[in-house]
């Protein structure tokens, strides 16, 4: 890596407090210097040595600071800058700070999915076919001494994040991706690092992996009969005390789940998705967990140990990059054997940091062939469509995820269960910055509308179970007193059980008809369970025993968002193919999107019969 920027002791520090400053700890000059001081030349006779632990997670695909979607670079609203070549400049002051031989570095899981660089380089030019993921190239820069994996690593199958694995010079780790039939880990569950203390015994540092067990849930046409996940905390009490064994002195885990105990998919599954914070409090031997998983910031959360009443340290570095974790274990020998006598953590953040020029000019190339790619032109737009209001009003952008995914869907109904049913479609604002313009239409204007891997399925559905399940997407919305005109965040992304930090957008969807149009309002002025009102079809009130096929993607069909009905419906269209594509195949194919021929104002919100005035 470039050294550029560390030509002095001055300016190493002044990154290092910026970069605290601007994220949400406190990383003093001071105590960095102590630290390298102490982890270059402790560890004999009673002194204390420290190990860094630097940490990413949830890069979701993003080496530069960069929107494809906008084609610029990346911005929002708190000045945030993602990226993994400016996480590594970050990595590579802390590690000069404090000496590299002191430093382990790990990311937590979902490396190669999330833009189109990483879409590319799965489908365009898959590197199942020879290319090198920018994601392993940029890591193998860097120099991680391990990674989790993620949920979203399984997108693309086990071929590809096999691939994937063989390019990366260091290993990926889970423990509780198992083998179907034997309950083997189908990746290595952990490894052990040895790192010197001069004048003392070495540390040796045990580092265990595990995923939320969300995957058999999401990508189940990839790991079904293949792949089980055994859930967090049951498969750490097992290989904890390998590790243990094995000689590990200290326990680091690098966890891809949130540490606020939830699940999306409510009780799908036996295991809860975000389970770090269980998993320190439940498996004694764990010093410092890396979370990942939730997109949240942790600067530092300490957490007792149920057993041994220790306290165990976890930190989140928010995700894309955007910051870095630095967690500091401070360790003394006990009657002989090194354990952790005191540990802190903090984060930094990559705005206050350059890119780092070794991986900018490896990748630059990979770069511009993906912008090449997603600015080509593959069709025109009568009307410009914005998902920006998509979240409490009826759009036309909405409108057209529903057509393109209904159409499909029907189009494939020939011989099947589901033939001369009427066809629905369910559709979730997932980029409130997404826009088609006016005139051409480009694979990135489409990408943005459509920002997730998702694959279509078509299911039946009864009118009731329809009723049931716009009841759980209208959980979404927080109560209003009665009629009038509220803010959005007023009224979206209302904390509940399962969502203590607000439903997430992609869990509100919005339903639509195909050859008719589907109709409802929902009254915010009703308990959850009994919000939606005036449900028809084609101006008739939905028949409760009525039968409709309902194209809706994996994710939720799979028990994502924990919607009523859907697991165990019947499956009448099922064939891979990703949303994002058949969007992309729809405008090329007809060459002209025209709004005002599919939309429609087909829902609302009410407080009683009342429309509500909703302000961006």
């Amino acid at each position: 890596m470039t050294n550029d920027l560390f030509e002095s002791e001055t300016t190493r520090r002044q990154l290092l407090t910026l970069a605290a400053v601007g994220g949400a700890g406190l990383f003093t000059v001071a105590g960095a210097s102590t630290s390298a001081a102490q982890g270059r030349g402790g560890g004999s006779n009673g002194k204390p040595f420290r190990l860094t632990v630097l940490g990413t997670t949830d890069l979701h695909g993003n080496v530069f600071n960069w929107d494809y979607f906008k084609d610029a670079s990346y911005s929002d609203s708190k000045g945030n800058h993602v990226g993994l070549a400016k996480a590594a400049t970050l990595i590579q002051a802390v590690r000069v700070e404090r000496g590299a031989d002191t430093c382990i570095t790990l990311d937590a899981g979902d490396t190669i999915q999330g833009t189109p660089l990483a879409y590319y380089f799965a489908k365009i030019d898959p590197i199942t076919g020879g290319s090198k993921h920018p994601m392993a190239e940029a890591m193998n820069l860097v120099g991680y001494d391990a990674a989790a994996l993620g949920n979203h690593e399984y997108n693309y199958g086990l071929d590809t994040l096999h691939t994937f694995e063989g390019q990366l010079n260091f290993p990926l780790l889970s423990a509780n991706s198992v083998d179907w039939d034997s309950g083997q880990p189908v990746f290595r569950p952990y490894v052990i690092k040895t790192i010197q203390v001069p004048g003392s015994k070495p540390v040796r540092v045990g580092i265990l992996g595990l995923v939320t067990p969300g995957v058999a849930i999401w990508d189940k046409a990839n790991v079904e009969g293949r792949v089980r996940f055994p859930g967090i905390v049951e498969q750490a009490k097992i290989f904890v005390p390998r590790l243990k064994a094995a000689g590990a002195d200290i326990v680091i885990v690098s966890a891809h789940s949130g540490a606020d105990t939830s699940s999306s998919y409510g009780d799908a599954l036996p295991f809860p998705e975000n389970a770090s914070t269980l998993l320190a409090e439940q498996v004694p031997d764990i010093d410092a967990i890396l979370v990942g998983h939730a997109h949240r910031e942790i600067p530092q959360r300490l957490v007792p140990n149920a057993q041994t009443g220790r306290d165990v340290l976890l930190s989140e570095p928010l995700y894309w990059g955007m910051r870095v974790t630095v967690m500091d274990l401070d360790l003394v020998k006990v009657r002989g054997q090194w354990r952790v006598a005191s540990s802190s953590a903090t984060t930094l953040n990559s705005n206050t940091a350059p890119e780092d020029a070794q991986i900018a000019a490896l990748l630059r190339s990979s770069h511009e062939t993906v912008r090449t790619y997603v600015n080509s032109v593959i069709g025109t737009c009568t009307e410009a469509m914005s998902a920006s209001t998509s979240r409490y009003e009826d759009t036309a952008a909405m409108d057209f995820i529903n057509l393109v995914q209904a159409e499909t869907v029907k189009a494939s109904l020939a011989g099947t269960a589901g033939d001369g049913l009427p066809v629905l479609s369910i559709a979730a604002p997932f980029n409130k910055n997404a826009a088609i313009p006016a005139g051409d239409v480009t694979v990135r204007d489409v990408a943005g509308l459509y920002i997730y891997d998702n694959t279509l399925l078509g299911i039946v559905l009864t009118g009731a179970q329809v009723k049931d399940y716009l009841e759980q997407s209208a959980v979404y919305f927080k109560p209003v007193p009665g009629p009038g005109t509220y803010p959005a965040d007023a009224v979206t992304n209302a904390v509940t059980t399962n969502a203590p930090n607000g439903t997430p957008d992609y869990n509100y969807d919005i339903m639509g008809g195909l050859d008719a149009a589907l109709t409802y309002d929902i009254d915010l002025t009703q308990p959850v369970g009994s919000r939606i009102t005036g449900l028809a079809y084609d101006g008739a009130p939905v028949d409760p025993a009525a039968a409709f096929v309902v194209a809706i993607n994996n994710y939720r069909q799979s028990g994502g968002g924990s919607f009523p009905h859907v697991t165990t419906a019947p499956v009448v269209y099922n064939r891979q193919v990703e949303i994002r594509q058949l969007i992309i195949d729809w405008v090329t194919a007809r060459g002209v999107v025209d709004p005002p021929s599919f939309e429609s104002i087909d829902w609302r919100l009410v407080a009683g019969t009342t429309p509500l005035t909703i302000t961006p």
